[in-house]
């Protein structure tokens, strides 16, 4: 894109632009392009006269071209946005592109969050994240602004159930797909009531489902063992499914290091300590020997009085 300054355009002529001043002997002088320094130079100025207009816009929107991690830039850009009481439908329409071109960019969906407040509506935002999620399905950015959607406007919906099981079976290694699940179902209390049997014991034949075709994915693992704490069940029946997975007398018929270590955990619970240690020799010397260290420490609490591994 050709480079734009404001120095020659009438429409800023009544501006003087204020300087960067970072002091007389700076330690780490930040090296701006020509074209970034004076433009910041015009929104101060604009800033210093409180000026909130469609100028100001445009000047925001330029400067976030340059630099979308600007974060006092977009602060302004929203407090002139609402004082022109401007077409938030249009700033949304703005955002779409410039988010796609920023995958990584916090401020940008900082902003977005304070349009669609005042909105007051998700609509069309499920299909936009959608579409942001084809680009990077892991993007830690945007499944947070999910979660905060879900929240804002109650969309714990068979409909949002439904979207993270499409990604689960997209990707069954998604740990933020799975995150959002347990935030659907378990993460946030609603009206002071408990899940349902009915709903645990869904979730318990659909991650173990999900552990069966890939017995050495941690995120559906991690899932199961936080129903078991989290509904406060016995561990009998995730002791019997870990051993579909790993015995510790038999080494040659493991197939999940994770099942080793839930059986570890159980073992030590039941004070059943030899068998503790032999799921974690195996981890540490077979199964997962870079984390030796820690599967070792883990054996050594197992000697320690009402220490679980």
């Amino acid at each position: 894109m050709p480079q734009k300054f404001y120095h020659d355009d009438p429409e800023w002529a009544d501006i003087e632009p204020i300087a960067q001043d970072d002091g007389p002997h700076p330690l780490a002088a930040i090296a701006y392009t020509d074209e970034y320094s004076e433009a910041m130079g015009y929104l101060r100025a604009a800033m210093a006269k409180n000026e909130f207009s469609e100028r100001v816009l445009g000047l925001t929107e330029h400067i976030i071209g340059l630099n979308a991690a600007h974060y006092t830039v977009w602060l302004y850009r929203a407090k002139t946005l609402e004082t022109l009481n401007a077409d938030l439908k249009q700033e949304i329409a703005w955002l779409n592109p410039t988010a796609l071109s920023h995958l990584k960019n916090y401020q940008i969906w900082h902003h977005r969050q304070t349009i669609i407040e005042k909105l007051g509506s998700p609509e069309g935002e499920s299909d936009f994240i959608s579409t942001m999620l084809e680009q990077d399905t892991k993007n830690y950015h945007v499944w947070s602004y999910r979660q905060w959607l879900v929240q804002r406007f109650g969309l714990y919906t068979e409909e949002e159930l439904n979207w993270t099981e499409s990604m689960i079976e997209e990707d069954v290694r998604n740990n933020s797909a799975w995150n959002h699940r347990w935030f659907l179902v378990f993460g946030v209390p609603r009206d002071g009531r408990e899940v349902d049997e009915y709903t645990v014991q869904r979730e318990i034949a659909y991650v173990q489902e999900a552990i069966r075709k890939a017995p050495q994915n941690q995120s559906p693992w991690n899932y199961l063992r936080g129903i078991f704490k989290q509904t406060k069940r016995s561990t009998e029946d995730l002791k019997t499914f870990a051993l579909e997975f790993a015995n510790v007398n038999k080494p040659d018929d493991i197939f999940s290091s994770h099942a080793l270590d839930v059986l570890a955990d159980i073992y030590a619970e039941e004070q059943k300590k030899d068998e503790a240690k032999k799921a974690l020799d195996l981890l540490a010397t077979k199964f997962d020997p870079i984390r030796a260290n820690y599967w070792n420490y883990r054996k050594v609490l197992l000697d320690q009085p009402e220490v679980a591994a």
